[in-house]
């Protein structure tokens, strides 16, 4: 109850002198209207046009404004803009002789105003609730960033003004005969959307290969007809206000108090009870129940409650894209997502949040795992740990292994942590972790506790509103909840990102941690991911003390099954310090709150999911060299020099040869086609075990339908790494050499 109530509070207090006055306005100019074209009738021209101008400065600020200038910057324009209106109003409107309004005197609410009003209140709640319960369906459908929902809100604020506008030059303004047509026709319009939203899920992905267009075509199928007919409604009520009372005010501000309480009862009661796509036909419903008893309004409604119920009487249909051969096991619906569990062909099992980002699942629980470790490796003695972002909870099962350690978990949506069972991980074996639904920047900043390492998983940086969990402040607040010696890691999906945003949110964060350093988690090219690990303070690796705590049977008992054995493969990963990172991110943009460019670059973010997913890898490996000296100090800098920098050329020729394998190759053509490049890495390093332990099993797989193929490649092993000695042995015992 105190995050929601922070929530609305601090918002209201900043948002309701701007607010206040923009309410007002619109009355201001519908009178200064009406003076001017001496016609009382202004009131639904005047809300379409003022509705014109909302669709324009939702484009302008979305697509131009704010990522050249940022937040304040394009506030500061538009309060200029605001400025210039005012001169323009004191320079007509208000130059002319002003005769005291039409009714100066307050009227007494009578059943009639009554009614107006009940009605202005319910269409409010019911407008603003479409558009929540759309916009959570077009997240399911579209890409959900920041351009999404501009681009919905524009649509819908369009297909409003459209509506008053229309309405200004046909509609009959006077009597209430005008409301039953209205009202019929915007549940009949509600209910068009509601009947083919799920046949649009079929075509969405192919509207979204054609970007930000594809998705306002979607958003006009989605919100045209419906925000249209809300639009002429809204303009036959307010004129009705007018002519009652004097004033456009009246009918704004009861609209409003509707549409204020809309969010709430569509996140809080509506969707987690009935699901968004039901809400939708409860929606239609709502506006049925608004026309006044008569024979003429029940045939109008008949036709529209009919089919109302019956899809009400059908099972919900689901957005959730199931795999050919897989199921949908589990769909969760609550205030902050929809979120799903699924099986693929092959039985595996993966989380979904609102149908589109995965969010892990029970092919990379391995990966997941090393997550977790590879930042508590770094630390000498991690006693506490802050997980922000639980998906299917591997990663904080994976830190619970790790001895004498207390873990806290922080995941924004409910509906994911109810899905937790089906992912239920026996790796679980010290202290249960404890798990806290809040969002991970509030979290971070009202929590007391610090912590030796905190740890924030993969964001999608596309996915409206995960921006803000890359920006310098945000990494500052984490940083004041480091005890002494902790170390920040936060996770980055390069298979998600482009280089842009790689090098705002690499530039960001060395602005805070100035000893930062990069690590891979693994070597696979198809979901390459990157840790930027921040200590506190100036720190180098103590190999030492990282030597003993591998050979401890507790520990070694946890990293060992993910091929933590010995320092050099943790140190393995390492891909470079903060100098390299420094060269690597050069000079432009930083990620912040004021200006949040990974949130506007999601265009780009977009596209880099269509790319190779190894593409940000490659260049970021052939671009960053990683420096010995940035990682241990003297003495053990000169005795691990060599090794190192020659395990990390082996290493960086491993991707290499991985990104080129053609398709995904098996059996015999995928020996023929890794063999060379992981025989070259061997070559640089004979440490270099995930070349070394494939060619091995390429090997020993072909003892049995190929001798003679793995005879040669027995021996090329061998003269590739003539150190070690399992190629040599293995053909001894086999050839006989």
């Amino acid at each position: 109850m105190l995050l929601w109530a922070a929530s609305f509070a601090l918002p209201t207090l900043a948002l309701l002198p701007a607010t206040v006055a923009m309410g007002g306005t619109l009355a201001a100019l519908e009178r200064m209207t009406r003076e001017a074209r001496r016609n009382p009738k202004v009131s639904a021209g005047v809300y379409g046009a003022n509705t014109a101008g909302a669709v324009a400065g939702t484009l302008v600020s979305s697509f131009l404004l704010i990522p050249s200038l940022g937040f304040s910057g394009t506030l500061i324009c538009l309060a200029g803009l605001n400025g210039l209106c005012a001169l323009a109003a004191l320079m007509t409107g208000w130059t002319r002789d002003r005769s005291p309004p039409e009714f100066e005197n307050p009227i007494r609410l009578g059943f009639g105003d009554l009614r107006l009003g009940a009605t202005l209140f319910t269409t409010g709640l019911l407008g603003i609730a479409f558009e929540v319960l759309v916009v959570r369906l077009a997240a399911q459908l579209m890409q959900d960033t920041v351009y999404t929902f501009a681009g919905l809100l524009a649509v819908y604020l369009l297909g409003t003004a459209a509506g008053g506008l229309i309405w200004q030059r046909v509609g009959r303004h006077t009597g209430s005969e005008s409301l039953v047509p209205l009202l019929a026709g915007t549940a009949a319009a509600c209910l068009i959307t509601a009947v083919f939203t799920p046949f649009i899920a079929r075509i969405a992905d192919t509207a979204g290969e054609a970007g930000i267009a594809g998705e306002l075509a979607i958003a006009m199928v989605l919100f045209l007809l419906p925000a249209t007919a809300m639009g002429a409604l809204f303009g036959h009520l307010a004129q009705q206000v007018r002519d009652r009372r004097g004033s456009l005010g009246w009918a704004v501000g009861v609209n409003s108090i509707g549409a204020a309480i809309a969010p709430l009862v569509a996140t809080q009661a509506l969707i987690p009870a009935f699901g968004a796509w039901t809400s939708l036909v409860l929606i239609v419903l709502g506006y049925l129940l608004l026309l006044p008893i008569r024979r003429a309004a029940v045939l109008q409604a008949a036709i529209p409650a009919c089919i109302a119920l019956a899809l009400l009487l059908r099972p919900a249909p689901t957005l959730v894209k199931v795999p050919a051969g897989g199921k949908l096991l589990a769909v969760r619906e609550g205030s902050m997502a929809t979120a799903s569990v699924v099986d693929d062909a092959t039985g595996a099992r993966y989380l979904e949040v609102n149908g589109r980002f995965r969010m892990g699942g029970t092919s990379s629980v391995r990966s997941d795992h090393r997550q977790a470790m590879l930042p508590l490796l770094l630390h000498e003695r991690p006693r506490k740990a802050l997980f922000l972002g639980i998906g299917t909870g591997a990663t904080v099962a994976g830190a619970t292994q790790m001895p004498d350690l207390k873990v806290q978990g922080v995941e924004l949506s409910r509906e994911v942590v109810d899905l937790l069972p089906w992912f239920a991980n026996p790796a679980v074996t010290g202290e249960p972790p404890r798990l806290t639904v809040a969002d991970a920047r509030r979290f971070v900043v009202a929590d007391s506790d610090s912590y030796d390492v905190i740890v924030a998983d993969l964001f999608h940086p596309a996915l409206d509103g995960s921006g803000a969990l890359y920006t310098v402040e945000h990494f500052a607040a984490v940083k004041e909840r480091l005890a002494p010696g902790g170390i920040f890691c936060q996770w980055l999906p390069l298979y998600q990102l482009d280089l842009p945003s790689l090098r705002a949110i690499i530039r960001g964060f060395l602005a805070v941690y100035p000893n930062a350093s990069a690590w891979l988690n693994h070597y696979s090219v198809r979901t390459p991911m990157l840790a930027l690990i921040g200590p506190s303070n100036e720190r180098h690796l103590d190999l030492g003390a990282l030597a003993a705590r591998l050979l401890d049977p507790r520990i070694r008992s946890a990293v060992g099954p993910l091929g933590f054995d010995t320092p050099i493969d943790l140190l393995g990963q390492f891909l470079g310090g903060r100098n390299a990172l420094a060269s690597f991110a050069g000079e432009g943009p930083r990620n912040s709150d004021d200006y949040p460019f990974v949130a506007f670059d999601a265009r780009r973010n977009v596209l880099a999911l269509s790319a190779p997913p190894w593409s940000l890898l490659l260049s970021v490996v052939r671009a960053i060299r990683p420096e010995p000296a940035e990682l241990l100090a003297p003495p053990e800098r000169e005795i691990w020099s060599d090794r190192l920098t020659a395990y990390w050329q082996a290493r960086n020729r491993f991707l290499e040869a991985g990104a080129a394998l053609p398709g995904d190759p098996r059996g015999t053509a995928l020996i023929a086609a890794a063999a060379p490049g992981l025989l070259d890495s061997v070559r640089l390093s004979a440490e270099f075990d995930p070349a070394y332990g494939p060619l091995m099993g390429m090997a020993k797989s072909l003892i049995s339908s190929d001798r003679a193929a793995a005879a040669r490649l027995l021996r090329a092993i061998n003269d590739a790494a003539p150190s070690r000695t399992d190629a040599k042995e293995l053909l001894a015992r086999e050839f006989g050499e």
